[in-house]
């Protein structure tokens, strides 16, 4: 009875996807074709490539999608509408549509520095309207949702209410924030299915390999480290190795009780780096097309 209301998850084929941030330069290129190389072993549905505030990685984003695309493999490029115009969209999502791309990540993105007003499309849903009314079913669209609530909501009702609008904009599908509480997202799915949202709901998983680093970013997108989390990491001090297990460990049970509990897969955030989303996945037991040395 505990997760009767997963029952809308469970009839969801499962899809493994990982994400990665386009590379600054030609050495961190090399390095995400290394990982991408590793990570492509596991036969994932698709690798995703976000995109920065006020599409300021745009280029960097449709050159890595196109990469991965000419690889044999599928790409999903994050589009914010936030500080962006329809013609600048239009344009983007034609030369999506020309290199093949069928996916697309679609989100409100945040603010570039110095900017003041938030463009001709303000927020994830008039922009997943906007692909609809420009490439009709072309894309497949993923909408992101948020367990632990998005930081700016003015409180979970409303934040329900705007995740709503952008399955009714038209989105397929959606993958949430990372999380390392599951009873966020089983009750984020139980709240979704008594408004009739039956989509899949893919959890986002942040594998932990460096404290500092994971409590400025969580403290930043709203992702909360349980209290008993965050002792636990900050005593292990300059200890790398012993983090890097004990974060193995951590969230290869969260991913267990994840699937276990009819989870329609898991959405890796990468980092760029191969070796602790292939630990998660050899301790989880799933399957390796070229086991990884």
């Amino acid at each position: 009875m505990k997760f009767q209301y997963m029952q809308s998850q469970k009839q969801h084929e499962r899809v493994f996807s990982f994400e990665f941030f386009p590379p600054k330069n030609q050495d961190a290129a090399v390095k995400l074709r290394e990982a991408r190389a590793e990570l492509a072993k596991l036969n994932p549905r698709f690798f995703s490539v976000t995109f920065g505030a006020g599409g300021s990685t745009r280029d960097r984003t449709l050159e890595t999608v196109v990469e991965i695309q000419k690889a044999g493999l599928q790409a999903a490029p994050h589009l914010s509408c936030i500080a962006s115009s329809r013609a600048d969209l239009r344009e983007l999502l034609g030369a999506y549509k020309q290199h093949g791309i069928r996916h697309i990540v679609a989100l409100r993105g945040d603010l570039p520095a110095g900017a003041s007003k938030p463009g001709e499309l303000p927020y994830a849903r008039d922009l997943v309207e906007f692909i609809r009314t420009e490439t009709g079913d072309h894309f497949h669209i993923e909408v992101a949702a948020y367990p632990e609530f998005h930081p700016e909501a003015r409180d979970a009702a409303h934040d329900l209410q705007s995740f709503l609008r952008k399955v009714e904009a038209g989105a397929n599908s959606a993958m949430t924030q990372y999380f390392y509480n599951s009873d966020a997202y089983y009750r984020f799915v139980e709240s979704c299915e008594k408004m009739d949202i039956t989509l899949p709901i893919v959890p986002g998983i942040m594998p932990i390999t460096h404290y500092v680093q994971l409590a400025r970013f969580s403290d930043r997108c709203g992702a909360e480290i349980p209290r008993w989390l965050r002792k636990r990491l900050e005593a292990f001090g300059d200890d790398a190795a012993s983090l890097r297990a004990f974060g193995l460990d951590v969230v290869s049970e969260l991913c267990r009780a994840l699937l276990d509990a009819g989870a329609p897969g898991l959405h890796f955030y990468t980092m760029n780096q191969a070796a602790p989303t292939v630990a998660i996945w050899k301790n989880l037991g799933l399957p390796i097309s070229n086991p990884v040395s």
